[in-house]
This record gives C-alpha cells, sequence and structure tokens, in this order.
C-alpha cells in the first residue's frame, strides 16, 4: 500500500511539475522577445503564496489542476498601463506571437522526449524499429469456452490451420482491410461466426489469398453470459525486440522515431476520444470501464500507484511522457481558449492583413477577443463537463491495469 501511495503522489506531482514547465515554456519565450510577463502561477482560485522578482509575481493557488502565465497586452482587450504597452504582447510581429504561445507546446515535448530518451538508455523503450507486423506464431482448434478457467476439448490444427495458413505467415489483410496489429484480426473475426473471410499473408515473399471458415464458438462476455463469437484458431507470434535498450547516442534517433510513433497515437486517441466518452457515462453507473477510456489527474495518479506497486518505472515514465505530448496536442487545438485558439487568431489577423494589402488597404485593427466569448465559454464548458464526467468515473469506477 506505501508503494501504491507513494506512485500516486508522484505521478501527481509529475502532472503538476508538466503543468508548471508548459507554463514556463510562455514564460521563457515571452522573456526572450522583451514581453512584460505580470504573473507566473501554478494552480487556480485562492493564492497561497507568492512571492516577486522583478516585474514578475510568482505563486501557488490553492487548486492545484493547471496554471497561467499572464502576458502583458495578450489581446487587444487587456488593458495595459502606460508603462507595459511598448512591450505588450499584442504590439509584437506575429511570428514573436506565434513562437510565445507555442512555448508551453513546445516544452511539454522536449518533457516528453527527454523522459523516453532517458528510459531508453536506463531501461528500454518499444523498440520503434520492430517490425510489428502481425505473424503467425501457432495454429490452434478452436472450442467452446465453459467457465472462466475451463474450455471443451478439441483437436486439430483449427479452422485457419486447415486452411492453409502456416506458422511464420505474415497477416497483411482480412477481406481486403489492412490488418495493424493481430488484435485487429481478432476484433473483427470475433463479430464473423459462421462467415468464411478472406486473409492475405505473405509467405516467402509472395502474397496469398487464403479462404478461411470463422468458427462460430461459445466465449464468456464481460458480464459472465456465454454469447456465440467467431474464431479462427491462430495465436501471434512474439515481436523480436519488441522492448529494447539504447547507448546513449542511439537513442537519440530511436527516441525521436518513438516520440514521431507516439505523437502520432496520441492524435488518432484524441480523435477517437469523443466517442469515447459514451462509454465513460456508461461506467459510472456500472457499466465496464474500458482500459483504453479517458483518465482525469485521479485516474492516471491511481494508474500510476498501481505502475510502482508493481515496480514498473519503465512504464510509469512512459505514461508520464505520453501526458505531456496530450498536453501539448490537446493545447494546439485551434479554439479558444486554448493556446491553439490564440495562434489561429493570429494567423487570422496575418492573413486578413495580406488580403487587405492586396487591396491597398492598411492593416486592421488587432482581433476582437469579446467577439470570441461565446465560442471561448461554450469551449471552456465543454471542456469542464467533460473534465468532470471522467474525473467521477475515476472516483466511482477506475481503471485498473491488474485487476
Amino acid at each position: 500500500m506505501a508503494a501504491y501511495l507513494l506512485g500516486v503522489l508522484l505521478f501527481a506531482v509529475g502532472i503538476a511539475v508538466s503543468i508548471a514547465l508548459h507554463e514556463l515554456g510562455h514564460l521563457l519565450a515571452a522573456r526572450a522577445f522583451g514581453m512584460r510577463v505580470r504573473r507566473y502561477f501554478i494552480g487556480f482560485g485562492p493564492k497561497v503564496w507568492s512571492f516577486r522578482r522583478g516585474q514578475t509575481e510568482y505563486g501557488v493557488n490553492a487548486l492545484p489542476f493547471g496554471g497561467f502565465c499572464d502576458i502583458a497586452g495578450m489581446t487587444a482587450q487587456d488593458e495595459v498601463t502606460p508603462e507595459e504597452a511598448p512591450p505588450a504582447m499584442v504590439n509584437k510581429p506575429w511570428w514573436q506571437r506565434v513562437t510565445v504561445l507555442s512555448g508551453g507546446v513546445v516544452m511539454n515535448i522536449i518533457i516528453g522526449f527527454v523522459v523516453l530518451y532517458l528510459v531508453a538508455v536506463f531501461s528500454g523503450i518499444p523498440n520503434p524499429y520492430a517490425d510489428r507486423t502481425p505473424t503467425v506464431g501457432e495454429t490452434v482448434c478452436v472450442a467452446d469456452q465453459i467457465d472462466e478457467e475451463t474450455s471443451a476439448d478439441c483437436a486439430g490444427a483449427g479452422p485457419a490451420g486447415e486452411a492453409g495458413v502456416e506458422v511464420g505467415d505474415r497477416l497483411l489483410a482480412l477481406n481486403g482491410e489492412e490488418l495493424e496489429t493481430f488484435t485487429d484480426l481478432r476484433d473483427r473475426v470475433l463479430t464473423m461466426p459462421g462467415e468464411t473471410v478472406t486473409l492475405t499473408v505473405e509467405r516467402d515473399g509472395r502474397e496469398l489469398d487464403i479462404p478461411v471458415p470463422v468458427t462460430a464458438t461459445d466465449r464468456l462476455s464481460p458480464n459472465g453470459e456465454l454469447v456465440e463469437t467467431g474464431a479462427v484458431g491462430l495465436v501471434n507470434a512474439p515481436v523480436e525486440d519488441a522492448v529494447k535498450q539504447f547507448g546513449p547516442l542511439e537513442a537519440v534517433p530511436a527516441t525521436l522515431t518513438f516520440t514521431g510513433q507516439t505523437l502520432e497515437a496520441t492524435v488518432d486517441a484524441l480523435i477517437a476520444l469523443p466517442g469515447k466518452i459514451p462509454g465513460v457515462v456508461a461506467s459510472i453507473f456500472g457499466a465496464e470501464r474500458d482500459v483504453e477510456s479517458p483518465m482525469s489527474v485521479v485516474g492516471a495518479s491511481r494508474v500510476g500507484g498501481e505502475l510502482v506497486e508493481r515496480s514498473l518505472w519503465a512504464m510509469f515514465f512512459m505514461m508520464l511522457a505520453s501526458l505531456n505530448f496530450f498536453l501539448a496536442l490537446i493545447n494546439i487545438v485551434p479554439l479558444p481558449p486554448l493556446d491553439g485558439g490564440h495562434i489561429a487568431v493570429v494567423f487570422y489577423e496575418k492573413i486578413r492583413d495580406f488580403i487587405r494589402r492586396l487591396r491597398g488597404l492598411p492593416a486592421g485593427a488587432p482581433a476582437d477577443y469579446t467577439r470570441l466569448m461565446p465560442i471561448t465559454l461554450g469551449v471552456a464548458a465543454l471542456m469542464l463537463s467533460l473534465g468532470s464526467i471522467v474525473l467521477i468515473a475515476d472516483v466511482v469506477n477506475p481503471i485498473r491495469l491488474f485487476g
């Protein structure tokens, strides 16, 4: 229990530090261009503690769920004193404004990369160069499931083996649709009992289309009921060098490659996020919680506790790196009040002024953020609502990696 609580605390601290460094990215970029930073605070709500250094007040607020970097003149509606007007952000060149607004995103990506690099050197990361094409490791017979621990007797090579699929075949497509993972094959076959599918495999450099009958079998559903599912009797071969430790120099390109793969997966997860919310809502009322559903700070910290409890430190730090990539990508969504929304406004002004120059007109006034207030409030309300739903789910039905 002590190790679990330590993991929860450490991951929560990791989240707070990641947010603090995100805001530090904005602060450092603003300072580099001579902008006035009024306040740099971690958390929201009532002030707990602060101090002033130079022109900036640094402090901590009571609710450690975020942070902010108050830059003078961030928008045209931000009132500035005569002293603040010359270095006001709104009066700086557009590229400097974009750089400052991107500072937090860049910082989170750097944090994620550094964490993954250290894991690659001292423990090992999923090998970004490994061939993960689903490959047949074994052909087996299929049988009905009797209970959680027992299956009926069966014999033979199974439907796939009897159809001509061999050990070592690389699985490329099912009914013409590409297979990226062995899980893709399993999930699709489960829904096709009694059908015949065409499995495209690569063998000795040749592609073969093999018709495979999908056997109908009884399997226990998550709620303990027997349901009819499909099976073809294939077992995936383990990936060679799936996790690899790298030397200090070779870890740099390996970590860069793995970072790119992780960012791509994070984009996919963000796109899929809205579709997972109904499942999160259902989990609040007793439905099974999907381990790939979104988590709040509470849920992520609990998972961090599970990992530390089992001394899975590499996974702990990789999850922290993934969190930083998520913070980076969610913040570049082009909607206010996110950083990406402010960046979109800057680009809008730049494009608008370019068109005005073509028409022989002077540059327009800075964008009026009051017109964006309905969108800003709507996005903020949506994020608060989704965050509350996920937080409740993490309390009443949390994700558990180890049961």
